[in-house]
């Protein structure tokens, strides 16, 4: 590859400014006052990054117990998000429990201990576990206490130069403590410079952020939002026209959503373990200037700096060659030696007390010219992740800057990982949904029976793209299911299941913003009813381009993405068929034809997926008319025709009355059968066929 200058600048910090509404905070108790302030400074990513920083406020409260008025802390609990939290994501304690808890520590090998204490400290009651920052904002004398994570300060918190910066920018009036992991210990060495240095107004905690300080919680955040603000300017003057990183050595590659396309689900693979991993990718700024910059080999082998930081993103990113992305050996080769290289920092490290190695397949994945690409075991992580190493490109540049970047300790950095209270609190989590890692495309998504599939695979975890010719019907039912199951798990495409393209297009944008694909669920569809003689030939053959044909290319363009998950479990197709591919019917020779076709095409596919772990299995409905968009058109009108009856009040009770169990089938029963079929209680079965049509003795199979 040719090397080439950067003409533009590095990007910029951005420069944060106040948003407090006096006028809404005039209405607000203090305790509304704190979760306002937290608001603010959470949801704005300039200030801190998602689930960092924390807030806190001491408040009179009145005991519940004593009637008597008592300081309480009100502090941010334990993996909240300060920008998206309420009032019940505060824990709080007795202040003067918590002045209290001195006496039981010794020196910095109790910080594990002292965390233990803080419940007995607990007001009202209140469940929310606190964070480990606690000591940080009790041992504080000022009524309210901020300490973020800005991409801005961590650049100063994590280079050789921030400690003169610091002094440079604020004079004596923010501090400078060196490293501590966070705990009680910090707390103290917090508090003790602060009693020694009555000036400053804030501190800086090398490699981890700033704590500041005012009286009320308008000036707490106005000092906030003005600390990171000069810190932003300070920085950007100093890389001034420069070209950050050394300069740009591979240019972004036009190509680059294609590549990541075609890459993702090759990495994902080889990326064995006990749960599949989903992709997130990034081709924003800042990761194609520092993916392609001269330093970026020298900066990515660091591994990033602040806590929160290394939490998402490991030890270290995997790096790849990008002339060799088309090379199946050298990739599986990069994984297995990452992994190695993770098992070794383990065993380097590890304490005798140390949780089991954790999964050590890499989570961040850079490509020069193509981005950054993160994988995680859920859609959230996986993205969030991303996010997170973005903070630290910009933490990196700024660092470098104004000398060089220092990362974590490897050490210290595995104590964070491994830290046994850490373990805890992954260990309190929920099991993951059966679903979880999974991902699905369902064509016809916008239909009944379509989204009913792609909602019961979303409610127990899976990531589904929605895929139907009908743009704007797509549309409501992808933004019906963001509000319903979060934004991050579900996608649309526009996609008729004739158009070779069109599906093509579709399957790229699911391994682009998944990873990869698990499940095929087949769905899309028409119907039609004429006798024999008044079929045309464009009858005909509208029913078999949709049904038997499209069938045929969404299957051939699923495979190759479906033989990658293999030694992961395998993966499953289930086709929908209809009764009527088994069942003759009077007047729909194109249509019942068509879908016998569909049906016999799964059993071809169950034979020669076997090998690769591709399972293919049919659901065959009958007579499915509520909430069906095929039933809504002329097939109703056709079928009542074909049957004698009128298409408004007898449809319905015709097909109840003539299936065996008296009932009506619903998209819902329909996709209970396809999730059996997609999921793991069906892992032993394939080439069959699921009857969901309330008993049809003609449809039998046999």
């Amino acid at each position: 590859m040719n090397a080439q200058t950067a003409l533009s600048a590095a990007i910029p910090f951005a420069v944060p400014a106040s948003r407090w509404d006096e006028a809404h905070a005039a209405t607000l108790s203090p305790a509304q006052l704190l979760l306002y302030r937290s608001n603010l400074l959470g949801s704005d990513l300039t200030v801190t990054n998602f689930g960092g920083g924390n807030t806190s406020a001491k408040l009179t409260e009145t005991d519940p117990l004593t009637g008597e008025a008592v300081e309480v802390l009100w502090v941010k609990g334990s993996g909240g998000d300060i920008g998206s939290m309420k009032l019940d994501g505060f824990a709080t304690l007795y202040q003067a429990k918590l002045l209290g808890l001195e006496a039981h520590y010794a020196g910095p090998d109790d910080d594990d201990k002292m965390v233990g204490f803080l419940p007995h400290c607990t007001f009202n009651l209140n469940g929310r576990a606190a964070s480990i920052d606690t000591p940080l904002h009790s041992l504080l004398p000022f009524a309210h206490v901020d300490h973020v994570h800005p991409d801005a300060i961590i650049a100063l918190a994590a280079s050789s130069g921030g400690e003169d910066a610091t002094k440079a920018i604020w004079g004596g009036t923010i501090g400078w403590l060196p490293w501590k992991r966070p705990g009680y210990t910090l707390g103290v060495m917090l508090r003790d410079y602060v009693r020694a240095n009555p000036g400053v107004k804030g501190v800086m905690l090398a490699g981890h952020g700033i704590i500041c300080w005012a009286d009320t919680a308008k000036a707490c955040y106005e000092h906030t939002i003005s600390l990171i603000a000069d810190a932003a300017r300070y920085l950007n003057a100093a890389q001034g026209s420069r070209p950050a990183f050394g300069g740009e050595v591979v240019a972004p590659n036009p190509d680059r959503a294609a590549i990541a396309a075609d890459l993702m689900p090759r990495l994902r693979g080889f990326m064995t373990g006990a749960r599949r991993k989903l992709g997130h990718f990034s081709d924003d700024a800042e990761a194609l200037e520092f993916v392609g910059s001269k330093d970026f080999q020298r900066l990515a082998a660091l591994g990033t700096s602040c806590p929160d930081h290394f939490l998402r993103t490991k030890i270290a990113p995997l790096t790849l060659d990008p002339a060799r992305l088309a090379d199946d050996a050298y990739l599986a080769q990069q994984i297995a030696d990452y992994r190695a290289l993770y098992a070794a920092y383990y065993e380097r490290c590890k304490r005798p007390n140390s949780p089991t190695m954790r999964d050590p397949n890499p989570v961040v994945v850079l490509v020069p010219g193509v981005g950054r690409i993160t994988f995680a075991t859920d859609k959230t992580t996986a993205r969030l992740a991303g996010e997170f190493y973005g903070n630290a490109i910009n933490v990196m540049r700024g660092a470098e800057a104004i000398g060089a970047y220092i990362a974590l300790d490897e050490q210290e950095a595995f104590d964070i990982e491994y830290w046994l209270l850490e373990e805890a609190k992954l260990q309190r989590m929920p099991a993951p949904k059966p679903m979880v890692g999974k991902i699905a495309l369902v064509t016809g998504g916008a239909g009944g029976i379509g989204a009913a599939s792609a909602a019961r695979l979303l409610k127990d975890g899976a990531c589904v793209l929605l895929a139907d010719r009908d743009a704007a019907a797509v549309e409501d039912v992808r933004a019906g299911f963001a509000k319903q199951f979060g934004k991050d798990v579900v996608r649309a495409a526009v996609c008729d299941v004739t158009d070779e393209a069109q599906i093509q297009a579709a399957f790229d944008i699911c391994a682009r913003e998944f990873g990869g694909l698990d499940i095929l669920v087949a769905n899309a569809g028409i119907a039609s009813s004429a006798a024999i003689e008044d079929t045309t030939l464009d009858l005909w053959n509208r029913n078999y381009d949709v049904l038997a044909r499209g069938y045929f290319l969404t299957a051939r363009a699923a495979w190759p993405l479906l033989k990658r998950m293999k030694e992961q479990g395998g993966t499953s197709v289930v086709f929908i068929g209809s009764k009527n591919g088994v069942a003759a019917a009077t007047n729909a020779s194109a249509y019942a034809s068509a879908k016998a076709a569909a049906n016999h095409l799964a059993r071809c596919l169950a034979l020669e997926g076997a090998p690769a772990g591709i399972r293919v299995n049919t659901v065959n409905p009958d007579a499915v008319i509520r909430g069906s968009r095929i039933w809504d058109g002329d097939w109703r009108k056709e079928r009542a025709g074909a049957h004698g009856i009128d298409p408004g009040s007898e449809l319905e009770e015709h097909y109840r009355q003539r299936s065996m169990l008296k009932r009506d089938v619903l998209p819902e029963d329909i996709a209970e059968a396809v999730y059996f079929l997609a999921g793991e209680m069906s892992a032993k079965s394939t080439g069959n066929m699921i009857n969901v049509d309330a008993g049809n003795a003609q449809a039998f199979t046999r």
